[in-house]
């Protein structure tokens, strides 16, 4: 598959798997920021705009997408379903698996390694990116689409002051998007990421900050308490100052979680 820069391409070009409808908002899509040759090392990150599953947030997403791609990673924002056009679990985690699929079976194409694919969140977008690393599958193996063959499993994860619990800690905006009202005890469960964490969970870095006043800070200590319980590598940033939503802050002054986590991805052989 042929793609241009920043130009959305269809998750599924043919039939979205429980479409409500064939309108751009029915169409998940992915949009690619691909780094300069020069600095490019391979890796290659899906990225989540948070919005409270109910819209999407520029700044975390076309903004994140060039700050990777300026790092040697090239990054496909992508366009998911939402709660307030109707859409409920698993439509979300549908467009993410299949976001991670199509990157990993063009990878050859694009010139990225298919075993260096993240996903990055922020908010609700961040609760999307830690349901698919405690979420994913090893591909269908019998299926005719070659996509659908790829595993969903990213290899590392960053989490931008994320929504992680549906539970008492949650962000009721968010849960109320993803899963309606009064959603079943076992689904509030099995989406309260803290509790599906396994070894098999990949390598994360998690930031949030402790003045926080939309998404309280525990979801953040709670992730990374599980990661640790697991014996799953992490790091984890809380800091002081931040507020919500501020994504990468102002060009002219960069929250430092930033430069904390070019350090981790250099690290890790991930960045430029």
């Amino acid at each position: 598959m042929q793609i241009s820069p920043r130009t959305p391409v269809s998750l599924w070009p043919n039939c979205v798997p429980g479409a409500l409808g064939s309108r751009d908002r029915d169409t998940p899509a992915l949009t690619p920021y691909f780094a300069d040759p020069a600095k490019a090392t391979g890796a290659a990150m899906v990225v989540c705009p948070g919005g409270g599953y109910e819209k999407l947030a520029e700044h975390e997403g076309a903004g994140y997408a060039e700050w990777l791609a300026g790092n040697g990673i090239a990054a496909f924002v992508l366009t998911y379903r939402l709660g307030s056009d109707g859409y409920r679990h698993p439509s979300m985690l549908d467009d993410a698996a299949r976001a991670l699929r199509l990157v990993r079976a063009h990878a050859a194409v694009w010139n990225l390694n298919a075993q260096r694919v993240g996903i990055i969140g922020s908010s609700a977008g961040g609760h999307l990116a830690a349901t698919l690393l405690t979420h994913f599958d090893a591909g269908h193996t019998a299926a005719s689409d070659p996509i659908e063959r790829e595993s969903s499993r990213p290899d590392f994860g960053i989490l931008c002051y994320p929504v992680i619990s549906m539970g008492p800690n949650t962000h009721e905006g968010s849960r109320k998007n993803l899963l309606g009202d009064n959603p079943p005890v076992e689904l509030v469960a099995l989406l309260s990421n803290e509790k599906q964490v396994t070894l098999q969970t990949p390598p994360c870095f998690i930031w949030h900050t402790w003045e926080d006043p939309v998404v309280k800070v525990d979801n953040s200590l709670a992730f990374a308490e599980a990661l640790q319980r697991a014996g799953v590598p992490f790091e984890a940033h809380i800091y002081e100052k931040g507020g919500h939503g501020m994504g990468l802050g102002p060009v002219e002054n960069r929250h430092r979680w930033a430069t904390d986590c070019i350090a981790w991805l250099r690290e890790r052989g991930i960045a430029h």
